[in-house]
């Protein structure tokens, strides 16, 4: 069994590479839910979609939502003054729909989950780290913001002053997310936010202590390519948790006690002795993923490193 640990668009590429390159059937996702959150009454989650909508072969191509959905509902609201910046399309909106309605009749997310991936062809299982309501919130000099906020809404051009994740204290590992880790032959952590991402998802109580116990069995892939992000405002996050370094060898030791095996690009790798020297292992390879090939010839990288 291949577990993955992941984020958005950055963590669904890496999933959906690993089903391209093993199959789906031994393949597990465990998925950030510090992204959800209420969208005009829905519960919306975001890096869950995301995954499931890769693994189902109808992800659009901008990495997000439903492929070829429409935004007619969307310019409805905006018509009536409704705010209209999370770009929600018409056949995403199904999706979230039919979650709130399953939790309205009792169901957990992980039970919502299990129930979409089937409908929609998906033999993977995606696990939510937790089924418990848990907020990612974002402090900037203009005030406290949703992640969803931050990110979409005002297009994380501020800087961070402090985040704060709602509710994961109290959170429990959601069903199968620890059994899943124990049992797993390989662990990868996605390329996704350290903090904000994966961060979250190892923030779950209980969930941390696993990985680390596996960590010879566990390899993680640098989100960082020099000093910059591959995707997303993940030098922002850093410098809003405290790190002003933002680089491959960064990541690894935040990673250090969890991953005995850490993947960085081949422009990074004067990097690699500093982080054998953190008693990590050094992969060096291409690891941008801007197509189907090479989401899966990634995944081959990491899963024959770990053979």
């Amino acid at each position: 069994m291949i577990v993955a640990l992941a984020g958005g668009t950055g963590g669904s590429k890496m999933v959906h590479g690993l089903a391209l390159a093993g199959g789906q059937a031994d393949l597990v996702g465990i998925i950030n839910t510090g992204d959800d959150g209420p969208f005009y009454g829905l519960l919306v989650c975001p890096d869950l979609d995301i995954n499931l909508y890769a693994l189902a072969g109808v992800v659009a191509d901008r990495g997000w939502g439903y492929a070829d959905d429409t935004f007619h509902c969307l310019e409805g609201l905006a018509t009536y003054g409704r705010d209209s910046w999370f770009g929600l399309g018409d056949r995403d909106l199904a999706t979230h729909i039919h979650r709130t309605l399953m939790v309205a009749d009792g169901a957990t997310v992980s039970e919502v989950m299990d129930d979409l991936r089937l409908r929609l062809g998906v033999e993977a299982r995606l696990h939510p780290m937790t089924d418990a309501p848990v907020r990612t919130i974002i402090t900037t000099p203009t005030g406290e913001k949703r992640f969803q906020e931050y990110l979409v809404r005002d297009g994380a051009r501020e800087d961070i002053d402090s985040i704060r994740i709602e509710g994961l204290a109290e959170s429990t590992p959601a069903p199968g997310v620890i059994d899943a880790i124990e049992g797993a032959a390989t662990i990868v952590i996605a390329p996704s936010s350290p903090i904000v991402s994966i961060g979250t998802i190892l923030g779950v109580p209980g969930v941390r202590d696993a990985v680390a116990a596996r960590r010879d069995r566990v390899i993680a892939v640098s989100p960082i390519i020099g000093n910059a992000p591959v995707e997303g405002p993940a030098h922002k996050f850093l410098r809003g948790a405290g790190y002003d370094e933002c680089s491959a060898l960064q990541m690894a030791r935040i990673y250090q006690d969890v991953c005995g095996t850490f993947v960085i690009h081949e422009s990074d790798a004067g990097d690699a002795p500093a982080i054998e020297a953190l008693g990590m292992r050094a992969v060096v390879t291409d690891i941008l993923m801007p197509d189907h090939a090479a989401r899966e010839r990634l995944a081959r990288v990491v899963l024959g490193a770990m053979a």
